[in-house]
Parts: structure tokens; C-alpha cells; sequence
């Protein structure tokens, strides 16, 4: 990874027809969006060009949510809408997603999740080996059966070549420090797997006793949806719980929550809304800590490449580990 003294500075764009007058690229006038018309847009840095990796792109595979009767959420998580997909991609610079499936299976018995897991996880494996410069998947699991989802997660990563795993934001309502999914968060940490976690909608919050517990997953590295929700925000509130209520925090973590944010063990997509949003994320998390997200198919973050090119004030080296370096260290990606 080139120093950002190494950088001079500019940003181009190649693959993309565009006049003299819109070469001015980001911030540029008519130039910020030169490769809408594009086949596909090659994102390139001070020279170099650099592959970009969405973290948060989402996905479902019909077979398996047939298993359980599991209702379509949108039409764009089918495979069938893979060339819509490509082309968006190539449309908004994106060159590899990491795909994800929000569990929907947390209910279900034993052997349905079971079946639904193997069926799924095979699928995805086929799918990402059609398109292999353009697809990984984080693997599924059934964590409502911890020791079953520790199976599953090692079959995944050994035999299918998964590079890490999705998780809800807790299980049935259940809580993700729960000391029964200690033997899943025990065999994540032995197998070194990245773990995407996405919430599942405050209806999971409701039941008593949701958010209790320490909650310090600290062995393993969590990539946390939606810019990490509140945590780059309220971290050092945490901090300040531990100094004026020693006696009602329970067990005190071993660090600062705020050290947690900062030490490679959490990470965080950047589906914000503004630049100054992103810059804030940075600077509470760490650059090394940051990466690209979109949550497709839903429109949140409808230009990534552009929305990070366009944040002021941060070098081409960090853009470049935002927008794919580091995603693809952690995914195994061919950087």
C-alpha cells in the first residue's frame, strides 16, 4: 500500500467516455458524474488503478428461504437481476460486493435450519464462482443452535472458501454476548473470519433484557452496518459511564469502549449521508476501521466511489484503503 506521501494527488477515471471539458472528475462540475453513460467505471488514484469493494450488499437465495416459506423483502436480492446488478456496479465504480443475507432463520427448528444453511451457503458458493472477480459472500449460520452454527461456519471456511460471516444483531431476541454463543464466537476467532453484522428492525429489541450484558466481543472483528450505528457518536459517553457509574456497569470491560473502536477488532461501513458525516466516523474509528458500503439494493448510498472521492481533507492512501484496500485484506480479495 503506497505511503500518502507517495500520492500526488489527482484522481482520473478510465472505462468511461468522457469530454475534455468533464475530465475534471469529483466536485467537478458535470464531471462528477462524467461515468453515469459508462460501460463501467474504473476508479483510479494518483495514477493507480485500485479496486473497490462494497462490504454491505445484500442478497437472497430463493431455494433456501423456500425451505422456511420466507416472503420476498425486494425483487433486487433475486440472482435472477445479476446483470441489473453488474450494471449498477459498474455504473457506481463498485467492482466486488460482499455479499449478505439478513437472517430470517432464527426461528426456525433444528433441521429446517439445518437444510436451509447448507442450501444457501452452497448456493452462494456457486454464484460467487460464476462471477469470482466480481462476488464474495460472507457464509450464514444458524446461531439459534450455537454449537450447529460453529459446525457450519467451519464447513463454510474450509470446505466452501468463505471468507467471512453475517449475524443479525441478535438472535430471537436474544443477545449476541450470550454466554450460549460463546462456542460460534469461539470457533469465529479460530477461524479468523470476518463477521458482518446487520441489524434485524427494532422489533428484536422489545423482549426484556435485550441490550443487557457487557456485550465485548473481543476477539473477534465485527464490521458493524449503518456506520456503526451509535457507536462512533456515543463512545466516549461509554467511556464516561465507567468513571461516574463504576457501581452499575456490571463487569468493567477490560478496555475503553472507545479502545475497541480504534484497535482493528470493530470496523465500520460508511453508508453516512454526508462527507462531514464520514469524516467524523474516521475520526473517532481510525481510517483502517472504515469501509465502503452501499447496502444494495436499496438506495441509500446510491454513489459510494463518488461520496468518499468527494470527502475534503483526506489523503488518496486513506481513499484507497476506504474504498477497497482494507476489504480486501480481510475478505482475501486480489488487491
Amino acid at each position: 500500500m503506497p505511503k500518502s506521501g507517495d500520492l500526488p494527488g489527482t484522481i482520473a477515471f478510465v472505462g468511461c467516455e468522457i469530454s475534455a471539458g468533464a475530465a475534471a472528475g469529483p466536485g467537478g462540475g458535470s464531471g462528477a458524474h462524467a461515468h453515469a453513460h459508462a460501460r463501467r467505471w474504473e476508479v483510479v488514484i494518483a495514477g493507480k488503478r485500485i479496486k473497490t469493494v462494497d462490504v454491505h450488499a445484500h442478497c437472497v437465495v430463493p431455494d433456501a428461504a423456500k425451505v422456511i416459506n420466507h416472503p420476498l423483502e425486494a425483487p433486487g436480492l433475486l440472482w435472477t437481476n445479476v446483470g441489473d446488478r453488474i450494471a449498477h456496479m459498474d455504473k457506481s465504480g463498485v467492482d466486488v460486493e460482499a455479499l449478505s443475507i439478513n437472517p430470517f432463520w432464527y426461528r426456525a427448528e433444528r433441521d429446517a435450519a439445518a437444510e436451509l444453511i447448507r442450501i444457501q451457503n452452497e448456493q452462494l458458493t456457486e454464484f460467487c464462482a460464476s462471477h469470482p472477480d466480481r462476488f464474495v459472500a460472507f457464509a450464514t449460520a444458524a446461531l439459534q443452535f450455537p454449537e450447529l452454527a460453529a459446525e457450519q461456519i467451519e464447513h463454510a471456511v474450509k470446505r466452501l472458501g468463505f471468507r467471512g460471516v453475517g449475524v443479525a444483531g441478535s438472535v430471537a431476541g436474544q443477545d449476541l454476548a450470550n454466554p450460549k454463543f460463546h462456542p460460534f464466537w469461539a470457533k469465529c476467532e479460530e477461524l479468523g473470519v470476518l463477521v458482518f453484522m446487520h441489524p434485524l428492525g427494532t422489533r428484536e429489541l422489545e423482549p426484556s433484557g435485550r441490550l443487557a450484558g457487557n456485550g465485548l466481543l473481543t476477539n473477534t472483528m465485527i464490521c458493524a452496518a449503518h456506520g456503526a450505528g451509535f457507536l462512533p457518536s456515543y463512545a466516549h459517553r461509554s467511556d464516561a459511564v465507567l468513571r461516574v457509574f463504576p457501581d452499575r456497569v456490571g463487569t468493567p470491560p477490560k478496555k475503553k469502549p472507545t479502545e475497541y473502536l480504534r484497535n482493528g477488532q470493530i470496523m465500520a461501513d460508511t453508508i453516512m449521508f454526508t462527507g462531514e458525516a464520514v469524516r467524523h466516523l474516521i475520526h473517532e474509528m481510525g481510517v483502517d476501521n472504515v469501509l465502503l458500503g452501499t447496502d444494495y439494493p436499496f438506495p441509500w448510498n446510491t454513489d459510494p466511489v463518488d461520496h468518499i472521492l468527494s470527502i475534503p481533507d483526506i489523503t488518496d492512501a486513506d481513499k484507497i484503503k476506504i474504498l477497497g484496500g482494507t476489504a480486501a485484506k480481510l475478505l482475501g480479495i486480489e488487491s
